[in-house]
């Protein structure tokens, strides 16, 4: 079984690409609230991510205007806040989406070289 703990170092990593991760989870599955983005990021190979990260980065995101916000009612529980891309998201998504990816595809080169030697 993988570990699915998370070190300092790799807690960094997940901060540089946790906007844009995010922001693609919703793109690609339309809207979702906490725990279920928690699910996809980790489904997605990005485990140990903690609600007390995500939740204020939702909602800088939707202070943003990345983000929609709307509060639901729980069907036999508790309320929820929905998240969903606007727009301006998609916008910053589409342009700031290929960038990450190169810069990732840079930073794999050089660290495989690394690896390699």
């Amino acid at each position: 079984m993988a570990d699915r703990t998370i070190s300092g170092r790799q807690a960094q990593w997940l901060r540089g690409v946790l906007d844009l991760a995010v922001l693609a989870l919703l793109a690609e599955g339309g809207e979702g609230y906490g725990y279920t983005l928690l699910q996809r990021l980790a489904e997605a190979g990005l485990p140990g991510m903690k609600a007390g990260t995500l939740y204020p980065l939702l909602n800088r995101l939707a202070a943003d205007g990345l983000l929609s916000a709307e509060w639901r009612a729980g069907e036999g529980g508790p309320g929820r806040k929905f998240f969903a891309l606007t727009d301006e998201g998609r916008a910053v998504l589409a342009e700031q989406g290929p960038k990450w990816v190169e810069f990732a595809k840079n930073s794999i080169s050089v660290v495989e070289r690394g690896v390699q030697s």
